[in-house]
């Protein structure tokens, strides 16, 4: 499989895609929820060679237990270099289970931003870890007077 760059975009190795994940800790969640992607904003924190995260009954932590196959993107901005950067994990989820293993995950810096019952640990165990870095264009060269301009009604 090919990966096209263009001149303006690196590809990130493997310890850097490392290193950027543990620079934030929002990412978006790709799951599957009844044959359909579902995607979810999460705030996770990485642990050795995988990322956990929390959660709660819903349609989040059934997409992401059992193995399942999942994806999550994280994505940042330097903003004195203009440098952005983009990060995907693949690979599969468990809930984390059994006493040792939980007391263990308790201890990560984990809080979920949203209020609510969150007491499922979720470990991802990435496949693949890839990224990419670029610099942001001006506006000017993305943004064009059509992008704020009011949509007629379809008739």
């Amino acid at each position: 499989m090919s990966h096209e760059t263009s001149p303006d975009v690196q590809n990130l190795e493997h310890h850097e895609c490392w290193a950027m994940l543990r620079m934030v800790s929002v990412g978006r969640l790709a799951v599957l929820a009844d044959g359909r992607p579902d995607i979810f904003p999460i705030n996770y924190t990485v642990d050795g060679g995988t990322l956990v995260f929390r959660t709660g009954e819903g349609t989040k932590l059934a997409g992401s237990s059992k193995g399942a196959a999942v994806a999550l993107e994280a994505d940042g901005v330097d903003q004195e270099t203009g440098l952005a950067w983009s990060v995907v994990v693949k690979g599969s989820a468990d809930v984390i289970t059994g006493n040792e293993h939980l007391m263990e995950t308790t201890q990560l810096y984990l809080f979920p931003w949203q209020a609510g019952k969150k007491d499922a640990f979720v470990r991802i165990t990435p496949d693949s870890v890839t990224g990419r870095r670029f610099r942001v264009t001006e506006p000017v060269t993305w943004w064009t007077q059509l992008s704020g301009a009011a949509k007629a009604s379809p008739e």
